[in-house]
């Protein structure tokens, strides 16, 4: 399919430039528009790039951009647009920076004065939460969960009682892990979503109580395949503990006593279970790790 470009040029600076999560007719006209008269394309992957530009006829001249060299090419791209080039800046997927690499790129080209624009487009995110049918009026989106179950734990003893729906990335070898941790910690009957390879062939939605998504995932192996956009509810009123801000009281009491204690004191007052406090207790100790009066 090949784009005939409605512009000949366009002014220097840096694009933000958001492509397809899937289908590649996704994309904006403005962005191919963008993509055919920029000066160089900055991509995480060069190869699913290329086959973008390929797909709409587009010659670009591309230079990779990823977490590992960010540092030393923004400063490099920052130099061309100061000499009068534009730069689109694409990811693999979705918008630049929303969980994927660029924000470091954007902010480096905002603090050297350089003009940014934002080309808008396809994001899982958006793309999930108008597609998901709950009637939240507001939302907290947390990109990716740590990797590293502990850290995962911690993170959502931490969002329990956030009353916004709550919105995750994650990575098909993780889910299952995921949702285990979400029916521990968040509860079973916690009601939750699932949206696996948004806007491509195979894309599937499921949703019920974190247990019910649970079994759904372990049903068949296809359910865990492909990326997902996960959605948990906010807390139910009777779930939340307007009186005490169970971070807070942690916090205060894990400068004064050792952990363990801090926890105990802290599941009396809030009435939380000792090992869910005992996890996020944990990134309160000091850089020093466990005190002697912890050991044993």
């Amino acid at each position: 399919m090949l784009h005939k470009k409605s512009l000949d040029r366009i002014e220097a600076g840096l694009y933000v430039l958001a492509t397809p999560i899937g289908n590649l007719r996704d994309i904006t006209l403005r962005a191919l528009d963008v993509l055919s008269v920029a000066d160089v394309v900055a991509a995480e992957d060069t190869r699913i790039t290329r086959h973008l530009l390929a797909h709409y006829g587009i010659e670009a001249k591309i230079v990779s951009l990823r977490e590992h060299n960010e540092a030393s090419r923004s400063g490099q791209l920052i130099d061309l647009i100061r000499e009068g080039q534009a730069v689109a800046l694409v990811t693999d997927a979705g918008t630049p920076g929303i969980s994927d690499p660029g924000a470091g790129f954007v902010a480096r080209a905002r603090a050297a004065g350089v003009p940014v624009w934002s080309v808008p487009g396809p994001s899982a995110l958006t793309c999930a939460l108008a597609a998901l049918g709950w009637e939240a009026t507001s939302f907290a989106f947390h990109g990716f969960l740590p990797s590293q179950g502990g850290a995962r734990r911690r993170v959502l003893t931490r969002l329990r009682e956030a009353c916004e729906t709550l919105v995750f990335y994650e990575a098909p070898h993780r889910i299952e892990e995921t949702l285990a941790d979400v029916v521990e910690l968040l509860g079973e009957q916690r009601h939750c979503a699932v949206f696996r390879e948004l806007t491509k062939k195979f894309e599937q939605f499921y949703q019920g109580s974190a247990l019910e998504v649970r079994h759904w995932l372990a049903q068949d192996e296809n359910h865990r395949r492909g990326e997902f956009v996960l959605a948990v509810a906010g807390a139910p009123e009777q779930e939340r503990q307007p009186g005490l801000d169970v971070q807070r009281v942690l916090a205060l009491l894990c400068e004064k006593l050792p952990t363990r204690e801090a926890v105990r004191v802290a599941a009396e007052l809030t009435g939380r279970k000792r090992n869910e406090l005992y996890d996020l207790a944990l990134q309160y100790k000091p850089a020093g790790g466990v005190s002697p009066s912890d050991e044993g």
